[in-house]
């Protein structure tokens, strides 16, 4: 089974999207498998987090933009604003893609653990992440 999930992000940061997966893999009838996902998009990422406390997502968010500022003058592609190149940066050092297994007709998570798309674009926009899950 393939889907494309739409996930809205509002703004920068990290949206967890772990309910709408859940629900893509109960849908799919499959006991055990693999669920692998991929973001259609060089400005925006994927990545299991800690979903308990939100300081852990705001630290990572801060971090990030620490690691990768914007305005650096060794930037050439600024043609689409200042978050642009930053943007593709933070991507590259992340991930696009993941592979969860699935156990029990669940996803095999951790106690709190959670799946995000990352955006690391300040504007918010519709992400597609295409999500296969096979036995």
């Amino acid at each position: 089974m393939v889907e494309i999930l739409s996930v809205a992000t509002g703004r920068q940061g990290l949206f967890e999207f772990t309910a709408q997966l859940a629900e893509l893999v109960t849908r799919s009838g499959v006991e055990e498998g693999l669920c692998s996902l991929l973001v259609q998009h060089t400005s925006a990422s994927l990545t299991i987090q800690e979903n308990a406390d939100p300081s852990a997502k705001d630290d990572l968010e801060n971090w990030m933009n620490r690691l990768v500022p914007e305005g650096d003058a060794l930037y050439t592609h600024v043609y689409e604003g200042a978050d642009d190149m930053p943007a593709h940066i933070k991507s590259a050092l992340t991930s696009s893609s993941l592979s969860i297994p699935v156990l029990n007709g669940k996803l095999c998570l951790g106690v709190w653990q959670g799946v995000y798309c990352w955006e690391h674009r300040h504007e918010g926009r519709r992400r597609n992440i295409a999500v296969h899950i096979n036995q």
